[in-house]
């Protein structure tokens, strides 16, 4: 962790809507990864054996294991089907961990008491000590923030050092402190943002993690009412520091993307993001190109907007063509 990982203000994330978390409840969660969104729709079916013969093969890739675990996780009857799926072969590590994500997403819904999932998400920690997903659990569920949360993001880094999924959580979970004081261009969130991303190895991805925090910073003033309702008018996007990041983001991104990482959209969908605020159509054009049809709510349902409307009309303003609605 950077200097002073002190503890985090409250939280106030929606159920399945967390920022930071996977994208939504709907099957675009599993992004451009077609064999997960198969074995979702397997899943909702009952037949957990697709589900089985995918994480099989994902073996120790822990940021694609950690996004098809939490996207499986959303399917309403997740939880169900992995005790099903745990009746027939007891003690099945993946069963374990996807139960234990299962139960978070219940949590996080209200449907489930949040002290339960964590007792899940510690006993899939103890069957599978290498896997940093039962932590992950934990992380999502640590929205009041607090030593605790940089304890189990040290957990998680302790197992993957460049995690995306959990880097995405703390800089969400940073960017809410002191929000009620207004605009602080030395807060936190772009401490620990670039520090990570200064700390990871030049192809890492958590370079985009600078982009992330002034929209996750974004998110938290607007709720307070400091900042404007159209991210677009946001001044933060447009000072000099936010110049620099901007423009050291999308040089990484033209250098190094990583087409085959399993989060790589959600990167993309935040840049592009950035770059409508700051004034870049040409430049946001050509990630909305590399981004096709898979939006992802966050970062453009900040503050309070229809992510699917915000991103239409933003694409079609940066692609110069009238919105299709």
């Amino acid at each position: 962790m950077p200097p002073s990982p002190t503890p985090l203000g409250p939280g106030r994330e929606p159920a399945d809507r967390t920022p930071g978390t996977a994208p939504d409840a709907s099957p675009g969660a599993a992004l451009d990864d077609t064999d997960l969104a198969a074995a979702r729709t397997a899943l909702a079916q009952g037949r957990w054996q697709t589900v089985r013969s995918l994480l099989a093969r994902t073996r120790d890739d822990w940021d694609r294991r950690g996004h098809r675990i939490t996207v499986l996780a959303l399917e309403p009857y997740a939880a169900a089907w992995s005790h099903e799926w745990l009746l027939v072969d007891p003690g099945c590590i993946d069963a374990t961990v996807l139960l234990a994500l299962a139960r978070v997403r219940r949590a996080l819904r209200g449907e489930e008491d949040p002290e339960a999932a964590r007792g899940a998400c510690r006993e899939a920690a103890a069957l599978a000590p290498a896997d940093p997903t039962p932590w992950l659990g934990l992380l999502m569920l640590e929205s009041g923030g607090g030593a605790d949360t940089v304890r189990v993001f040290e957990e998680i880094r302790a197992r993957h050092r460049e995690h995306h999924h959990a880097h995405h959580l703390m800089v969400a979970r940073l960017a809410e402190r002191r929000a009620a004081a207004g605009p602080d261009p030395l807060h936190e969130v772009y401490e620990f943002a670039a520090w990570a991303a200064e700390q990871a190895p030049a192809d890492s991805p958590l370079a985009i993690l600078p982009i992330v925090a002034h929209a996750e910073r974004y998110r938290a003033l607007a709720a307070h009412g400091l900042a404007p309702a159209d991210p677009a008018d946001a001044p933060h996007w447009r000072d000099h520091r936010a110049r620099d990041v901007m423009k050291a983001a999308f040089d990484w991104w033209l250098e190094w993307e990583h087409e085959g990482h399993p989060r790589r959209l959600i990167d993309l969908n935040y840049l592009a993001h950035a770059k409508v605020c700051e004034g870049r159509p040409a430049e946001a054009a050509a990630l909305f190109h590399r981004i096709g049809d898979h939006v992802t709510p966050q970062p453009w349902s900040y503050p309070d907007r229809d992510p699917y409307a915000a991103f239409r009309a933003a694409r079609d303003g940066a692609l110069g063509r009238g919105s299709t609605g």
